[in-house]
């Protein structure tokens, strides 16, 4: 087997830089997002065979892992392949039917998947994360991370193309990676330069109809990859929603939601990345919203301030029981976005609606609460509460007619990139939910969530919120414009 250019670029890397004082590798981890159908699983299958063999560590244990056993066993068995068409390889390994075996050093290959009952009392020297864009959670990457600390050199390699699931792990290694290349600082250097970062895709300017930009998510092409075939391929599925989707996300490297009704896509969500110190806004004009959903669920509540005619700032917080977050059919990093201020989880089984009114509380007392907008189910005790304590309370109806037009407002600033939330991973989730209903005959629709578990209380309080603000845009004066006009008459 001949290595294509840039499969010998990422091995060159990966092994190539090593501490002259240590002879130990330079890199723990290897981020590498390329195309479907570049030969990722034979690259990386070397890999596992050459963490086996050769890389000095006695009873070195190496593992496949994936969300189920048979896509583990894509890598492992490109990995018994090679060592079978090797008569030097095949001469040392032993294959069995419980995984791979170099027993010069009692070192040993196996595939695992997140189901498997038992992933205690490993030490692992070297894991391979297959297609990670299918993960919704750190479970098993947290785990065999965590049984690394006793090697010298270990080594974690995540190769996947890219996906749908935007508030999972990949959608964190993505930004984290371009963040890495792009030498932001977003974390210490020595942090980051343990990490290497491979990406392959096409520029957020290309149009992924032109067949010309195609090569940079596809470095196989003309190896392994014909561009005839990609072409036809593409004629065939561009005027179907659905597969043309599923054609940019896996061929072109784009994060996309193969749901033709989504609110915002992956990278409309991604590039409203702006940060506003929250410091800066102190007794800043800002308009409220909340939604309240069942005492035993999510509830949410934010606070939009307009920045300028364009730029706005959200600020949104949310609440969950206890009981919810352990049975996390949500699979969220709960106690992270808690340690973040992003979510508060209440003891017991449901949140009390006091929470609410007490961050309200907090709110204007730091900032110029001009009123709230609020969805009236399941409210009218709260909203008497807070008009008898001064707050300025107006009803959101739920409706298409009420809905439809801060909606379309909305999407406007997110496309432009002027909506600013600094990061909020719990709003990226909420956003990332949200689909449409279809539009009725006055060109109306709803916001809706895309499945049972995925909540959208977040991005229903910003609606009110949103709403109240442009309920007063009109009314607004702003300060380098004068109060009165005068009007010439005759």
């Amino acid at each position: 087997m001949e290595l294509l250019p840039w499969q010998h670029f990422i091995e060159q890397n990966l092994y190539g830089w090593v501490s002259r004082e240590t002879g130990y590798r330079r890199f723990r981890e290897g981020i590498i997002i390329v195309g479907q159908g570049n030969g990722k699983s034979t690259l990386i299958a070397g890999n596992a065979a050459y963490g086996l063999t050769k890389d000095g560590e006695r009873g070195a244990e190496v593992y496949c892992l994936a969300n189920s056993k048979e896509q583990a066993k894509i890598i492992y068995g490109e990995c018994c392949a090679q060592v079978k068409g090797s008569p030097m390889l095949s001469k040392h390994i032993r294959i069995t039917k419980s995984g791979m075996y170099y027993d010069k050093t009692n070192s040993k290959f196996q595939p695992l998947a997140a189901d498997s009952t038992n992933l205690d009392g490993r030490n692992v020297h070297m894991g391979v994360f297959d297609e990670i864009h299918e993960y919704k959670d750190y479970k098993l990457i947290n785990v065999i991370k965590g049984k690394t600390k006793k090697r010298k050199q270990p080594l974690i390699i995540y190769i996947t193309t890219l996906g749908t699931v935007i508030d999972g792990p990949l959608m964190d290694y993505y930004v984290l990676g371009g963040n890495i290349l792009d030498n932001i600082g977003v974390i210490a250097q020595r942090a980051a330069d343990r990490i290497f970062v491979y990406i392959d895709e096409i520029d957020e300017a290309d149009d992924p109809a032109d067949p010309s930009c195609w090569c940079k998510a596809n470095p196989s092409l003309g190896a392994l990859l014909d561009i005839e075939d990609l072409k036809d391929e593409w004629e065939r599925v561009k005027t179907i929603p659905q597969e043309r989707s599923n054609f940019i996300n896996k061929q072109l490297n784009v994060f996309t939601d193969i749901g033709e009704l989504s609110f915002l896509d992956a990278p409309t969500i991604l590039k409203n990345n702006k940060i506003i110190p929250i410091e800066s806004l102190k007794g800043h004009l800002c308009y409220g919203g909340f939604d309240l959903s069942s005492t035993e669920d999510f509830t949410s509540a934010c606070i939009e301030f307009p920045i300028d005619d364009k730029l706005l700032f959200i600020l949104e917080h949310s609440w969950v029981p206890e009981r919810k977050v352990k049975v996390d059919r949500e699979k969220l990093a709960w106690y992270e976005l808690e340690r973040e201020n992003r979510l508060t989880i209440v003891p017991g089984e449901y949140v009390q609606y006091e929470m609410v009114y007490e961050w309200f509380e907090a709110v204007r007392r730091i900032y110029n609460l001009h009123s709230i907008g609020y969805d009236p189910a399941k409210a009218f005790k709260l909203v008497l509460e807070m008009q008898n304590n001064g707050f300025v309370m107006n009803a959101v109806r739920q409706g298409e007619l009420t809905l439809t037009a801060p909606m379309d407002d909305l999407k406007e600033r997110f496309l432009d990139g002027n909506v600013v939330h600094n990061n909020d991973r719990m709003l990226n989730w909420y956003l990332g939910n949200v689909k449409l209903s279809k539009r009725s005959a006055n060109g109306t629709y709803l916001p809706t969530k895309r499945s049972k578990h995925r909540k959208i209380d977040g991005f229903s309080c910003i609606l009110c919120s949103h709403t109240e603000n442009l309920r007063h845009l009109a009314t607004r004066i702003p300060d380098d414009n004068p109060i009165s006009t005068v009007i010439r008459v005759g």
